[in-house]
């Protein structure tokens, strides 16, 4: 029950990290060179950087929470 909790949270805090890098340096783009493309879509999103990012920052968190854990400050 403990591995599922700990996997549990490792989703929830990479899905919160990811959340709030998304917006972080998107720029719509200046003219819609597809016809029917949405003008408020992102130039050049950059999904793969920031879902990296949020993957280094949800393991810098979940270490912090894994050890909050093991220290028994938290209990499972």
């Amino acid at each position: 029950m403990r591995d599922i909790v700990l996997g549990g949270a490792f989703i929830i805090l990479w899905w919160f990290a990811l959340l709030i890098i998304l917006p972080i340096g998107v720029h719509a783009e200046e003219s819609a060179s597809v016809a029917g493309a949405d003008p408020g879509a992102p130039a050049k999103p950059k999904l793969m950087m920031k879902a990296g990012i949020a993957t280094a920052i949800a393991i810098v968190l979940w270490g912090i929470f894994y050890a909050l854990v093991l220290a028994g400050v938290v209990q499972l």
